[in-house]
């Protein structure tokens, strides 16, 4: 509510007057200082009654942001200042709350900003509809239709940068919530002239600057295009920049309005291809050339043109050069074919550029249509923006001209059949007291342009269908014949005296009284423009095109669908689309914008009060405002507005039985509304003031208010209701399911409690039972033990004589048994696990069983042992093999061994298989690699390590290069006569040599290895099955080795070391070799 208070309403801080209706006094003079003095305070809205009045600001205005939509939103025409949103607003709520198909007519001239306003109702209409994606999409595309047509239609004139320069007529369509379904859009009239001529200071259609600005090089390649306008004719090089206008921006836009529309990527290529193709043909120029009969013949000078045209369009070059020189004439089974001079061949060259073009623009819109229409059948709600081209009055006026003015002519008849002759004509049909005002009627200029007898479109298709010789100026002298007499028709030739020696009007010309002012028409032209003739060779040659959207343009082009039937003249067309129009229009609810152009430099701030009133003259806006101010503001049947307003009433509320009007009549006496301001007429009440209006919306919207208190007290009363009885009921279900698991638990309980008390007694019973039966037992086992004894006492004493010698022995041997036996049988229960490293033996429990205690841990331990290595693969008994021989030969002696105990042995530390260095290395050793691995050769002269790829097999010892894998040294494993090392933790051990043998010319080897545990067991096992020989294995911490001819003593030290715990080795002297241990 905050935000509606903020709001002025209509008459509340205006400047100036906001409602014409209101201005005092009434005239011109004030009418235009009116306007003048809100349009210098950026109010460019003025109303006439519903009628808005836009003029042009020529510059952006912070006034149609989403902040001004949702101020506009749902909101009375008259509540807030003048804005074409307000108008926006009425016409959709009136098509979506009442069901009523609305149009808006936007009129005026060239340049007042007809298309800007189209523009601001359907982006209106866009942002207050409904939301959703497939809405959204919708209306997206609906409003991305315009850049598409702006760039197609739309050109530069002296007039206005964007003016469109084609009528477009778009109905959109609504569903009963009024949300939009697509919509239909219709041209007229296209200015397809402007493709082949442009007047001075104006362009030629947007596409054309757009495609050669924004095209990337590649597309421009492909379309045989260059980006400098001076290589095409077609296009005029004096405006060809526009300020303010980037044209690559522009394309960019276009481009992506097409994708949203809906247009695959190879039909926009398409399109563009056909652009390129219309911007080639004004590149085509004929030079004359005679014949053997002497007649005239045009040839193309360069045909390097015409090849890219057939190349972009798929056409043979021979048959489009053939259409552009010769011309066949079919006449009853008959074909006669001319030659074309070469003013011939530049008409038929344009005559194909417009046609092209034109076809193009109209395939474009059906193709929108197609995209936008709706894809339901349901029944649907429509609301029809007309924006066509204004009233034009240029200094060289042709036919485009006399059909543009044509339509305007058409559109002010309706505006005064609708708002100035109906508002009269319902004053007296509803017996309602009027003032006559007279207004000019322009029928009478309809009529002498579309009379379809002596009317000057009937009398211009009646000489272009006459046989013989027909020319511009013929029909002219036709003209001065029939329309002399006509009081809004001049020319200098007709028989009329009074424009004879008018110098103004020249003879080639006419001059018609338009309702917007007298405009003069050249006459050149007008035969040929209405013709709009095609040579039928250039339709079959497009229709032979590959190119699959030329060919569709050109459907007349089949040779199997020839028509000898004349096609209708552009005028005849154009008149028919104009009445369907009309038709259209009056068959909707109408809402007007009427533009006006403030200046004609197209400058902001700048007000030409001669050009205004010109426009509100030929508009007819004080007639308007005249009709306005003596009549009611509002009108209203009595069934819609009783229904409306009943609820003001307690008489009429709920339900009113009488007729409409008394029951009109109750309400208005009850509201206590003055009888002056309004009228009751025969079928509706009218209100003279709009504040009577707004009284009684506001009364109307707080009894709304009112009433939706009282539906939300009962609703929420009976929601409240409804609640507590379903809470009553759901408790009610609620204690009933506790009240059974309560009964549930506690019968469990008891149950429970039984069952724990009968096993109790039960237990109690039984061990009851229990004692009696043991007492029992003992009792008769207390007999027996007593009768044994008895029985054996008198056994003994009956036998003691027998027995006394060997009793004792036996005793000892029988307790003896015993004793072993239950030894054995709880050893069984005691033996411990069956890991050989388990370390647990049950104690001894007699001491004669000591060395029978011992015996049978040392079998159990075999066995165990036993039973583990069966276990064993071949491989893992190799493994451990390896390792025992390895503690054997090294344990308590060498202080390197302990570290290598879990370190497994693994043999190929190098993968010489695998490394593509050693595959030289590899294929020069036959037998079986048992170690590889890298070792450190200690040189004999200085003590320094050399790193070298130690091999062993089964026969050989071998050492090669690690860098080059090439072998330097092999020694056979009967050479090798014993293995030195020291007793501390390093890995330094010396191989020595058999004397005499091959292999010790250089003495035995000294290496340093971090795998010496592994290698020289490995060695000693291999040496020993190949040679039956135990290897010596001498540790030492002092050992000669034989370096050439001189035995080496090398000597193991302690001491720390700068390289950390690093070994190192140093020549003391000739017969030293020190090794720092760390």
């Amino acid at each position: 509510m905050a935000k509606m208070e903020v709001k002025t309403s209509l008459l509340d801080n205006m400047i100036g007057v906001g409602d014409m209706v209101l201005l005092e006094p009434l005239n011109e003079e004030t009418f235009i200082n009116n306007l003048k003095k809100r349009f210098d305070h950026n109010e460019i809205y003025t109303y006439i009654g519903s009628v808005v009045i836009s003029v042009n600001p020529y510059r952006s205005l912070p006034i149609y942001s989403p902040e001004k939509v949702e101020d506009y939103r749902n909101r009375n025409f008259y509540e807030l200042s003048p804005h074409i949103f307000a108008l926006s607003d009425e016409a959709y709520r009136s098509l979506r709350d009442q069901d009523k198909d609305q149009c808006i007519l936007i009129t005026g001239e060239s340049g007042a900003g007809k298309t800007e306003a189209s523009k601001l109702v359907m982006s209106y209409v866009a942002a207050v509809c409904g939301k959703g994606a497939e809405v959204n999409q919708v209306k997206e595309q609906l409003l991305q239709s315009n850049p598409v047509l702006e760039a197609f239609g739309n050109a530069k004139t002296v007039r206005n940068d964007n003016s469109s320069r084609f009528g477009k007529y778009m109905d959109i369509e609504f569903d009963f919530k009024g949300d939009p379904l697509g919509g239909v859009i219709s041209n007229y009239l296209l200015e397809k002239s402007r493709v082949v001529k442009q007047p001075r200071g104006e362009r030629n259609f947007h596409v054309f600057y757009q495609l050669l600005s924004g095209a990337s090089e590649e597309l421009l390649h492909k379309l045989k295009l260059e980006r400098d306008f001076s290589r095409y004719n077609y296009l005029s090089l004096d405006s060809a920049k526009v300020n303010g206008v980037d044209d690559a921006a522009n394309f960019r836009t276009v481009r992506n309005a097409m994708q949203i529309v809906g247009f695959m990527d190879h039909e926009a290529e398409s399109v563009l291809e056909v652009v390129a193709a219309v911007l080639k043909l004004g590149n085509i120029e004929f030079k004359p050339e005679s014949r053997v009969n002497g007649l005239d013949e045009s040839k193309i000078k360069d045909k390097n043109e015409l090849k890219e045209i057939c190349e972009l369009t798929g056409i043979d070059q021979s048959v489009l050069e053939r259409a552009f020189s010769f011309r066949t004439v079919e006449a009853k089974q008959e074909k006669v074919s001319t030659t074309l001079n070469v003013a011939q061949a530049y008409y038929a060259r344009d005559a194909l550029a417009k046609n092209l073009y034109s076809r193009l623009f109209s395939w474009l819109v059906n193709r929108i249509n197609e995209s936008i229409k709706a894809q339901t059948k349901v029944r649907k709600k429509v609301m029809g923006v007309l924006d066509i081209y204004g009233f034009e009055i240029f200094e060289d006026n042709s036919f485009e001209q006399f059909i543009i003015n044509y339509c305007n002519e058409k559109l002010q008849q309706i505006f005064i059949e609708l708002t100035l002759k109906e508002e009269q004509e319902e004053y007296i049909r509803e017996d309602i007291e009027w003032t006559h005002i007279d207004y000019f009627n322009n029928a009478i200029i309809c009529d002498l342009i579309e009379n379809n007898t002596n009317g000057i479109l009937a009398m211009l298709d009646e000489e272009c269908l006459r046989p013989g010789t027909v020319t511009d100026e013929t029909f002219l002298e036709k003209l001065n014949q029939v329309c002399a007499t006509h009081q809004h028709f001049e020319s200098r030739m007709s028989k009329c005296s009074r424009f004879l020696n008018d110098t103004s009007l020249p003879h080639s010309c006419f001059r018609i009284q338009h309702y917007a002012g007298k405009v003069l028409y050249q006459v050149e032209g007008f035969v040929d423009k209405n013709n709009d003739l095609l040579y039928r060779d250039l339709s079959q040659a497009m229709w032979k095109a590959g190119h699959a959207l030329i060919k569709s343009l050109f459907p007349e082009g089949n040779p199997a669908k020839i028509n000898l039937k004349r096609p209708p003249t552009a005028g005849s067309q154009f008149k028919a689309s104009v009445a369907t129009l009309m038709k259209n229009l009056q068959t909707k609810n109408p809402n007007y914008i009427r533009c006006i152009k403030p200046n004609d430099k197209k400058a902001a701030h700048i007000f030409n009060e001669s050009l205004v009133c010109h426009q509100i003259r030929y508009l007819g806006l004080l007639e308007n405002v005249r009709v306005r101010r003596a009549g009611y503001a509002f009108r209203q049947a009595y069934e819609p507005c009783l229904e409306r307003y009943k609820m003001l009433c307690k008489q009429t509320w709920p339900h009113w039985k009488g007729p409409a009007r008394s029951g009109v009549e109750v309400l208005f006496n009850e509201l206590e509304i003055p009888e002056e301001e309004y009228s009751f007429g025969r079928s509706k009440i009218f209100i003279r003031n709009p504040r009577t209006l707004f009284k009684l919306e506001d009364l109307r919207k707080q009894r709304l208010e009112d009433l939706a208190t009282l539906i939300q007290k009962i609703y929420r009363g009976w929601k409240c209701r409804t609640h507590f009885l379903l809470m009553k009921k759901s408790q009610i279900v609620i204690a009933a399911w506790y009240r059974r698991y309560a009964q549930q638990k506690r019968y469990q309980q008891i149950k429970s409690s039984a069952l724990v008390i009968q096993s109790y007694i039960r237990g109690w019973k039984a061990r009851k039972i229990l004692r009696e039966l043991k007492h029992q037992k003992r009792c008769k086992e207390a007999a027996t033990t007593i009768a044994a004894y008895w029985h054996g006492t008198q056994v003994r004493r009956e036998y003691r004589k027998f027995f006394r010698a060997n009793a004792g022995k036996k005793i000892y041997e029988f307790t003896l048994q015993r004793i072993v036996q239950k030894y054995f049988l709880e050893m069984k229960t005691k033996m411990p696990s069956l890991s050989p490293i388990d370390k647990n033996w049950p104690s001894r429990p007699y001491l004669f069983l000591d060395s029978t205690h011992k015996e049978l841990k040392r079998i159990f331990h075999l066995w165990r042992c036993k039973k583990y290595r069966d276990q064993f693969t071949d491989q893992q008994k190799l493994i451990y093999e390896e390792k025992l021989e390895a503690s054997e030969l090294f344990k308590d002696k060498k202080a390197l061994y302990p570290s290598s105990v879990g370190q497994p042995f693994q043999g190929a530390y190098l993968e010489i298989n695998k490394n593509p260095k050693y595959k030289k290395l590899k294929d020069s050793i036959e037998e079986k690699i048992i170690i590889a691995e890298v070792v450190n050769k200690i040189n004999r002269a200085n003590g320094k390590s050399t790193s070298r790829i130690f091999l062993l097999t089964n026969n050989n010892l071998l050492l090669a290069d690690q860098k080059s894998g090439q072998i330097k040294s092999e020694v056979p494993l009967v050479d090798v006569t014993k293995v030195s090392m020291s007793s501390q933790n390093d890995g330094f051990f010396a191989v020595h040599l058999k004397e005499g043998s091959e292999a010790a010319s250089k003495g035995d080897f000294l290496f340093s290895s971090d795998h010496l545990i592994e290698m020289a067991t490995k060695l000693y096992r291999t040496t020993l099955s190949q040679t039956n020989q135990k290897l010596n294995i001498e540790i030492s911490d002092e050992f000669l080795v034989q370096f050439r001819q001189d035995k080496v003593c090398v000597k193991f030290i302690q001491g720390s070391q700068k390289n950390g715990s690093v070994p190192t080795c140093k020549r003391k002297n000739n017969r030293l070799l020190e090794v720092a241990v760390p």
